[in-house]
């Protein structure tokens, strides 16, 4: 069973990104090991809470620019 997990910052992404993401890591995980996989591949899509993960040493926040918009 194929299993993709990404991790990105809270309200990265929209519902629409993230469904569309799903689609087409399926798509690319069927291209490589058949239509078969399809059925059993998971996407999974973690958000990380702000200030849950560090970058440069630093806790990281998304700026609002960059935050979704539903």
């Amino acid at each position: 069973m194929p299993f993709v997990n990404i991790k990105t910052p809270e309200a990265a992404l929209s519902v629409a990104q993230k469904e569309e993401i799903g689609h087409r890591v399926t798509e690319l995980l069927v291209e490589y090991f058949s239509e078969a996989a399809r059925a059993h591949t998971m996407v999974l899509i973690e958000e990380v809470k702000d200030g849950g993960y560090y970058r440069a040493d630093q806790p990281f926040t998304i700026p609002q620019d960059y935050r979704a918009k539903e």
